[in-house]
């Protein structure tokens, strides 16, 4: 039986920004653009949450919620030394660490035999350093699997954390909204709820091969996940699929000769990451992604061996295609990698 533990900080970016500047611990603060800029929120603390900001908002609609919300630039310099002093603290309680964000991981402590092997105590005293150490408050989940731990590390935030023991697993997940299933985002739980699916009590109730018609390789996590079912286990390598690049425009344009600038901008930055990404990575896609002024996205991809300036060219104007005389808000471009088989070149390093 394993012993995963779920940490996720508090508000991140914000509790960084709160502890280094004490007077905005009193005030609803955001880390995100101005609204002139048509920025968008990173994050807030929870006092602006209370008036319904949330991250991923437009900063304008923000300011309208919370009039005298406080725009903080962010400083990623200081986010990213927090974190490694946070990451710091999880690796002396276990080598199975695997890395989400630079403020969330998983922690396997099965072999931990500190406080007894109790999961419970190991989460305490891990949040109890980062605040030691830190400043900033985390909270955890602690459970048999990733699930089931990255669900209960929700119940009891800020600055709290939830226990569901083995013993629990099958009547936690019976019970559980769909919702609350990684992965299942608003369109999938809408076309859940139109079947009458709302729980895992539901999803035990159907039947695989009509799950499967319906929701094809989802329906096989749905199926384990309303079980409690969760066989990944915590990986300390974990391989990254994807890089990209997207910017949100100061004001709405429209038509290539508008957008090209800005592809090529966003090209040479995506070129510079890429330099960054572990070796041995393979490029097998590259695609464009637009934001249309009604807040509708399309996006449009080719399978590559590398990318080129001139395919950019030719998604973009895919993409354009399904403008239908909307203007455009937000451009990106991205990048997809497959992982190398086993008897490929050695794993050198060609950036070094």
């Amino acid at each position: 039986m394993r012993k995963i533990i779920h940490v996720d900080m508090d508000c991140f970016f914000a509790a960084v920004e709160m502890r280094d500047n004490p007077i905005l611990a009193s005030l609803p603060i955001a880390i995100g653009g101005a609204s002139d800029r048509r920025g968008v929120i990173a994050t807030c603390n929870y006092i602006a949450r209370e008036y319904g900001v949330r991250s991923a908002m437009a900063t304008s609609l923000a300011l309208k919620l919370c009039p005298h919300l406080q725009l903080v630039p962010g400083r990623m310099g200081a986010y990213k030394e927090a974190s490694a002093q946070v990451f710091e603290i999880f690796k002396r309680y276990s080598s199975l660490v695997e890395s989400l964000s630079l403020d969330e991981a998983y922690i396997d402590v099965s072999d931990c035999q500190l406080f007894s092997g109790s999961a419970t105590l190991i989460a305490q005293q891990i949040r109890q350093d980062i605040l030691d150490e830190t400043g900033l408050t985390a909270s955890a989940g602690i459970a048999p699997n990733k699930f089931m731990a990255k669900i209960a590390s929700d119940l009891n935030k800020p600055n709290g954390q939830f226990v569901i023991t083995p013993d629990q697993v099958d009547e936690f997940a019976f019970n559980l909204p769909l919702n609350k299933i990684p992965g299942v985002g608003k369109v999938t739980f809408g076309k859940l709820q139109q079947l009458g699916l709302m729980t895992g009590e539901d999803i035990r109730a159907t039947e695989l091969p009509w799950l499967e018609q319906r929701f094809g390789k989802m329906a096989h996590v749905l199926k384990q996940r309303s079980l409690g079912i969760d066989p990944s286990t915590v990986n300390p390598h974990r391989e990254r699929k994807s890089a990209g690049v997207e910017t949100t425009l100061a004001a709405d344009i429209n038509g290539q000769a508008s957008c090209w600038p800005i592809v090529e901008q966003l090209y040479q930055e995506l070129h510079r990451r890429l330099v960054k990404v572990e070796k041995g990575k393979i490029i097998a896609k590259q695609g464009i992604k637009i934001k249309f002024n009604d807040f509708k996205s399309t996006t449009v991809e080719k399978s590559v061996d590398d990318i080129s300036l001139e395919l950019c060219r030719q998604l973009l104007e895919q993409a354009l295609e399904r403008s239908y005389g909307r203007s455009v808000r937000l451009i990106g471009l991205s990048v997809g990698f497959t992982a190398p088989k086993a008897d490929d070149v050695p794993q050198l390093d060609l950036f070094d």
